[in-house]
């Protein structure tokens, strides 16, 4: 029974509900809450009433104590069961059966459908808008700090919310039915608690926005001394291999020191806003037993209503400490969601085109139309580059670092999008179809490849996970991966194809993980491949082997590769020499040899096949 309640309960909020995922987040705080809470409004109304029930009740036992003592003071034993059976039997009736199913009603919504849910909606919604965004915004940040972003928001979104709705409305229930109780004995019982009252809101707001300023400096000075951490850790042979760890002991040591600082300077205002709320309990102590022992010698109060007067009061101050913390947490939380926000609700700057259609590649011809591109800056990389590549033709692109053969691929890929002009591939102007379509459709192999944390096996078929195992072997074997493959084994004891990579491929050489690359895109097969330096990691007798497999991967294909090393792309129909994002001179290898020029002084200075850095300086004796 139990667990069909819960079953429906959990399955009353859809986490992975279809979203508009293009549209971006509201850009302020209580507009970026609503958009993650509105479509659970329902049920935190539901929240809202029965916490208001549930308090109602709460409140309610200390005066149903106070009435009981009068009762019991005032009548003998048989009289009261005899005269009040029905009221004391609605009374266990509200506390066995009442209490009990509104408690659980609340917990039931906040615990099953409210918390977890919720929680992990905003974060999976946070995720995907997020992974929407382009390069650019992900080069510009750490990785750590946006997933921490993500995470956050969920968090902080719901503790927000169910802590507004659910503890401080119990709170302010609660506080009101002790002043309309005091209230309704006597005004000079009830003065004490305004006074109170007052008193508390006023240290509340003196607290709370130095607590969160303080708080905020806390966090910064862990997430500096954390930051401190990670970065000797990631770089542990750079720190070994410099001697350096006296420099990142005293950095470290320094970070911690600014972060026990700041968090002492919040423990004071913690410990002397606690004395002072503490003295203020003890006063209103002393005050509201007073004037009850004032009021009832003078016959004003009862002692049930003195006993129910009393308990309030005791349970007033025992919430005290409680409240202030809370409405604390609920700042701090609210600051963590305008952080996240921040973050998180920036518009996409890179997005399909609304009427974008499906990338369809027959021929594969390339076409690079007028395209000027600056990176955002006035001048700079392409003003007016004009490039066709013939439909299973395969080019090489060359030219010293940063003459834009990285730009090209990246444009073409869509990572960025041109300022001016357009590029097209089988006429369709890759700015009006959808980026995944154009992604499927073009394979990339680059010098730096960095593998996902997952098996061998998830690594290789990324681009085609209905690959079967045999094509997956097969693709390793192709790029001469499948015979260290077998002998990989992780701490967990999966072996081969099963074993886990490590973070960014860091248990493999630079050479398994560029094997393991080529070996995913011989398996996606896509009508158009990138090369760019993609044999660069390997040594010469696997790069030899695997440049056999390539040639038969280039078959039918449209390749644009791009290489340092001018032999590894010297056979292929066409090379394109670039310098400063210019196109200065086209042909095959022997036709640009002969006429002199960049490429031929490149080919001619190139030293155990890599460039020279100076192109103006002569040329090696050796070399010629």
């Amino acid at each position: 029974m139990m667990s069909r309640i819960f079953n429906w309960l959990e399955s009353r909020v859809d986490v992975f509900a279809p979203f508009d995922e293009r549209a971006t987040p509201p850009n302020t705080v209580w507009r970026f809450i609503w958009y993650h809470i509105r479509e659970v409004k329902g049920w935190l109304l539901v929240m809202l009433i029965t916490a208001f029930v549930f308090s109602a009740i709460e409140a309610s036992l200390y005066l149903l104590v106070g009435w009981l003592i009068d009762l019991i003071g005032k009548h003998p034993p048989e009289a009261v069961f005899r005269d009040h059976v029905w009221l004391l039997a609605g009374f266990a009736f509200m506390l066995l059966v009442v209490r009990p199913i509104v408690y659980f009603a609340n917990h039931a919504v906040v615990d099953q459908v409210v918390v977890p849910q919720l929680t992990n909606r905003i974060r999976w919604r946070s995720h995907v808008y997020t992974l929407g965004h382009s390069l650019s915004y992900f080069q510009n940040d750490f990785a750590g700090r946006l997933s921490a972003r993500v995470i956050q928001a969920g968090q902080s979104v719901r503790s927000a919310t169910v802590e507004v709705i659910d503890d401080m409305w119990y709170v302010i229930v609660f506080a009101g039915v002790a002043i309309g109780f005091f209230g309704t004995v006597s005004v000079w019982l009830m003065l004490p608690i305004v006074a109170w009252m007052a008193a508390y809101i006023w240290l509340i707001s003196y607290f709370v926005p130095r607590a969160t300023l303080r708080s905020e400096a806390n966090s910064q000075s862990r997430s500096a001394a954390t930051g401190r951490i990670v970065d000797s850790y990631t770089n542990i042979m750079t720190v070994k291999l410099f001697a350096r760890g006296d420099v990142e002991r005293s950095s470290v040591r320094d970070a911690l020191a600014s972060w026990a600082r700041t968090f002492l300077d919040l423990t004071r205002l913690i410990t002397v806003v606690s004395v002072v709320l503490q003295t203020m309990n003890s006063v209103l102590i002393v005050v509201a037993s007073g004037v009850s022992l004032w009021l009832w010698s003078r016959g004003q109060m009862t002692p049930g209503e003195v006993a129910a007067g009393l308990g309030l009061v005791l349970r007033l101050i025992q919430m005290s400490s409680w409240v202030i913390q809370q409405v604390r947490g609920i700042f701090e939380e609210i600051g963590a969601v305008k952080e996240a926000m921040e973050t998180i609700a920036k518009p996409h700057a890179l997005v399909d085109d609304v009427t974008a259609t499906r990338l369809t590649v027959g021929r594969g011809e390339i076409v690079f139309d007028h395209v000027r591109f600056h990176y955002g800056q006035d001048k700079g990389v392409f003003e007016n580059l004009d490039l066709t590549i013939n439909p299973g033709e395969r080019i090489g692109l060359i030219g010293p670092s940063g003459a834009g053969k990285s730009t090209m691929i990246n444009l073409l890929l869509r990572l960025y999008d041109v300022e001016g002009g357009r590029i097209l591939i089988d006429g369709q102007d890759i700015a009006h179809v959808s980026q995944d379509s154009l992604r499927a459709a073009i394979a990339t192999v680059t010098q730096d490849n960095a593998l996902l944390h997952r098996s061998i096996r998830e690594n290789i078929a990324y681009g085609r996970p209905d690959a079967s195992e045999a094509d997956i072997v097969a693709a390793a074997k192709a790029a001469s991966a499948h015979e260290f493959i077998m002998g990989l084994g992780d701490l967990e004891g999966r072996n081969g194809y099963d074993a886990r990579v490590g973070e960014r491929g860091v248990k493999l050489s630079g050479g398994q993980r560029q094997r393991i690359a080529i070996a995913r895109v011989i398996l996606k097969n896509a009508p158009i491949l990138v090369l760019d330096e993609a044999t660069s990691a390997l040594d010469s007798e696997v790069e030899a082997a695997i440049q056999e497999q390539l040639q038969t991967l280039m078959q039918g294909k449209t390749v644009i590769a791009i290489a340092h090393r001018l032999s590894t792309i010297a056979a292929l129909d066409r090379l394109v020499v670039m310098d400063k994002g210019r196109i200065v001179d086209q042909g095959t290898h022997q036709e640009l040899v002969s006429r002199g020029g960049l490429y031929a002084r490149l080919w001619e200075r190139q030293s155990g096949g890599f460039l020279g850095l100076d192109l103006d300086a002569p040329a090696p004796e050796a070399v010629r």
